[in-house]
């Protein structure tokens, strides 16, 4: 599956025909879960017939297509195996009760509802909530694709306009010749990354270097008077300056993961629970201006992309042990070179990544993201799913979003 994106273009009335769909969207979804806190037993095919009785009993609600209205259900349904799936695999601390949602910002759409032009330049959805036909802004060509491969179409508001995102049935994957290199990283806040081999990239902070601008922005909001047209005007400048960092982070992550991958046969890195880093107050915001989620997120989509493999190891003990004797130097957060009596000198960093690519290499021959556990290291492997504290087997299937 792949996600193209377009930017889309319409008229006042368009839009506010989009946001009223939204709107319903929201509206269904949180019937759905209200039903399934109210009676037992409720199931993800009650969801949807439910969302069928709302059409008939609220004419806004029928306004909306068919299957938009399942996807709303089926929103709420995942929100609901969300919350059983954290309790059966014993996620500590809260497990995601399922809660009404306040703000939604986007309608999707399945295999009907919407038609594209024939030269794919726009699309035209035909609910009678009253879009209508919208141009299409991108550099994707829509044409390479059959209509049959376009799963859902799903309209996206964000602070600087509205986009709509096609989900195409498609797989991608490159061959590319061995490059014969293994790489360990590091990820830290004085720099980026600091590999295996001593080479490092700068961290370039943009929440940093754009807090100022945005601290301007939040004053201007707060100045405003609820309510008032001038205030919605001031919050939709402060969320495009929010927008601008988070497109900036991204982009910076997807283009050293990606470069990473095609120059390394196997990439290991450290199994970071960034959910609990941030807990550190100190240190919070440093650690989210970083990325390392979204750096990790990228490594592996391009490590299945290009066939490369791509593990990722406990990093208990990374950057106290001595990368030559093994030895346990011990060093506080501000010591920043690596000293041991074996005569190891490096720096902490580098120490630590070299660290992280030999316990990776137990790993070799096994392809895909694998967690390695140093303790028990001829043990089996594990493969473990991103924002969750659990280990899955390694032999679980890959299954689609039922977002998607």
């Amino acid at each position: 599956m792949i996600i193209l994106e377009f930017k889309a273009y319409g008229k006042t009335s368009q839009y506010s025909a989009i946001d009223e769909a939204i709107r319903t969207v929201k509206f269904i979804r949180n019937s759905c879960i209200r039903l399934w806190m109210d009676n037992k037993g409720i199931n993800n095919f009650d969801m949807s017939k439910y969302s069928k009785v709302l059409a008939h009993q609220f004419p806004f609600a029928n306004e909306l297509n068919s299957t938009a209205r399942q996807a709303a259900s089926e929103r709420a349904w995942s929100s609901v195996v969300r919350f059983f799936d954290n309790c059966k695999k014993k996620v500590p601390g809260k497990k995601g009760f399922p809660k009404f949602q306040k703000h939604c910002r986007s309608v999707e759409y399945k295999q009907s509802g919407w038609k594209l032009s024939p030269d794919k330049k726009s699309i035209t959805f035909s609910d009678k909530k009253g879009i209508g036909r919208l141009k299409l802004k991108g550099t994707w060509d829509l044409w390479r694709f059959d209509k049959k491969q376009i799963k859902r179409v799903r309209i996206v508001k964000r602070a600087d306009g509205y986009y709509v995102q096609f989900c195409v049935s498609i797989e991608v994957n490159e061959q590319l010749e061995p490059s014969k290199l293994t790489i360990g990283l590091d990820v830290g806040l004085k720099e980026f990354y600091t590999d295996s081999n001593g080479n490092s990239e700068p961290n370039p902070r943009f929440y940093r270097k754009g807090e100022k601008r945005l601290k301007f922005h939040q004053r201007r909001v707060s100045r405003k008077k609820k309510g008032s047209a001038n205030r919605k005007k001031a919050i939709d400048r402060l969320g495009r300056h929010h927008l601008k960092i988070s497109r900036q982070r991204e982009e910076h992550v997807k283009r050293l993961a990606r470069c990473v991958i095609r120059s390394n046969d196997l990439v290991a890195y450290e199994d970071l629970r960034v959910k609990n880093l941030v807990k550190n107050h100190c240190l919070a915001k440093s650690i989210n201006d970083a990325g390392w989620y979204q750096f990790r997120k990228w490594l592996e989509h391009f490590g299945k992309k290009f066939g490369r493999v791509t593990v990722a190891v406990n990093p208990a003990y990374t950057s106290q042990n001595c990368s030559e004797c093994g030895e346990v130097v011990k060093k506080s957060l501000s010591t920043r070179t690596h000293v041991c009596e074996c005569g190891c000198e490096l720096d902490r960093d580098h120490n630590a990544a070299i660290n992280i690519l030999k316990r990776a290499l137990g790993t070799v021959g096994h392809t895909g993201t694998w967690v390695l556990d140093p303790v028990n290291a001829s043990g089996d492997l594990a493969s473990t799913v991103l924002g969750s504290d659990q280990v899955q087997q390694a032999e679980s299937l890959n299954e689609e979003s039922p977002r998607l």
